[in-house]
């Protein structure tokens, strides 16, 4: 039986992330979303590009305007793109509450029929969005992630190779925390080749790069105007879909629920995972310095006012 994942929302994210699920094969696609023929259009358009692209998979697109998710039935990853952008006017409480109640009603959808998926959270907040997901599906911690850390330290390795002109390939960056403002990027963690980018880059360089890192989602708001960011956020999902699915045992920064790791307790924070067949596969904890971990425990106590909020 070919390997299935749901795609909840139709918007940029979402529809780009099923395209790439779909245009590599990984697996066959449903794409959802409330608004009529919108993922159906979305869906058709990806199934019609497999004869070029080589892809087999099946796509698919249905309207859950009327709360049928039955087309979801037996995925085997569900990720949530679903939600609300902030909009002039609206509060972040209010933000938090609109997109806890998306949240909610499709959570509460997909895992009667889907229930031995591992659910992957993109809507923002998204540590608290995840939070949300796994008080609301009763799932083991283990099959309820959030994606932040992949994106977050994809942004970071993007800035550390155009200062050093060197391949993407040969960066890789490391970010922990909450996805926000109080991420925590990880200078000492992150190497060009297996060398620690403090010997190659000046320390005030390197402040800016973290900094850039923070801001990394505002700068792309800033310069489209209207919308926010979806391809580099889409590729960060799917490269945990793949993980998932092929098993890979790869290890990567990604929220989850943390019951004394890193001193942090019933929260979801961004750490490195190893990431394989049942989702989390064990939670990986690195030594931090005074300085990392105080910067640790703020970016946790940002989500835990989020959570506080919900009251969850």
């Amino acid at each position: 039986m070919r390997r299935k994942v749901t795609v909840v929302g139709g918007g940029f994210v979402g529809s780009t992330t099923a395209q790439r699920i779909h245009d590599a094969g990984l697996a066959d696609v449903v794409l959802t979303d409330i608004l009529e023929g919108v993922p159906a259009g979305k869906a058709l358009d990806m199934a019609e590009s497999g004869p070029i692209l080589g892809s087999d998979a099946h796509a698919a697109g249905i309207s859950t305007s009327a709360g049928d998710y039955k087309e979801t039935a037996n995925s085997d990853i569900i990720v949530i793109t679903a939600g609300f952008p902030r909009k002039p006017g609206m509060s972040r409480d209010d933000l938090l509450k609109a997109n806890y109640d998306v949240i909610k009603a499709v959570v509460e959808a997909v895992v009667k029929l889907s229930p031995n998926a591992v659910l992957i959270v993109v809507t923002n907040p998204l540590d608290a969005m995840a939070q949300a997901a796994f008080k609301v599906s009763g799932f083991p911690k283990s099959r309820v992630l959030g994606m932040a850390g992949v994106l977050d330290s994809a942004r970071m390795s993007t800035f550390v190779a155009d200062e050093l002109k060197v391949s993407v390939e040969n960066v890789h960056s490391f970010v922990l925390g909450g996805h926000g403002d109080d991420m925590v990027p990880l200078a000492r963690y992150s190497t060009v080749a297996g060398i620690p980018i403090p010997e190659l880059i000046s320390q005030e360089k390197l402040e800016a790069i973290v900094a850039r890192t923070r801001k990394g989602g505002a700068e792309i708001v800033n310069l489209l105007k209207t919308g926010s960011a979806y391809y580099a956020p889409s590729a960060a999902a799917v490269e945990m879909v793949e993980a998932i699915l092929e098993d890979k045992k790869k290890i990567l920064p990604c929220a989850v629920y943390l019951e004394g790791e890193y001193g942090i307790k019933g929260l979801f924070v961004g750490v490195p995972v190893k990431l394989g067949a049942k989702g989390a596969e064990q939670i990986i904890e690195i030594k931090l310095t005074p300085e990392e971990k105080a910067a640790l425990d703020k970016s946790a106590a940002s989500v835990r006012e989020l959570v506080n909020v919900l009251g969850i």
